[in-house]
């Protein structure tokens, strides 16, 4: 049986991922996935609006978690070799936060991790996630 991850492990494994999913559902209850950047804080997870193109700035995250704030948001890990594969899933709850106050640590956390954001920091807002369970699974 392959080994589960949890609390550090799981949390290690999530930290160095350079890329992520943020999952959303509005308040109809549809499904929202998209890759995203991030940066960790113990167990909050923090996800800019940035520069990159989009077709709109009123995004379908923002507006699901507005209505319902539960999320999660998955890393994972695939290789040729499936003794290598591992994936990673934070549940948690997530505002935006949009004062610049508010904001300026989750930015310079971001800005560490991705040289992209140290030339041009996100703008936001910014989502906070207060992580509330780590889940995952290892092949090895």
């Amino acid at each position: 049986m392959s080994p589960a991850l949890a609390g550090d492990a799981a949390r290690r494994r999530f930290a160095a991922s350079r890329v992520a999913r943020l999952a959303t559902v509005s308040a109809s209850g549809v499904p929202h996935l998209v890759p995203c950047t991030f940066a960790l804080d113990g167990d909050s997870i923090y996800v800019a609006v940035d520069h990159k193109p989009k077709t709109t700035t009123n995004l379908k995250r923002l507006r699901n978690i507005a209505a319902n704030p539960h999320v999660a948001v998955l890393a994972d890990y695939y290789d040729d070799d499936w003794a290598l594969l591992w994936w990673v899933r934070a549940d948690g709850v997530a505002a935006v936060l949009d004062e610049p106050a508010a904001m300026s640590r989750p930015v310079l956390l971001l800005a560490e991790k991705y040289s992209q954001y140290a030339d041009q920091p996100p703008a936001g807002p910014v989502i906070a996630i207060s992580v509330t369970a780590w889940s995952g699974w290892s092949a090895s």
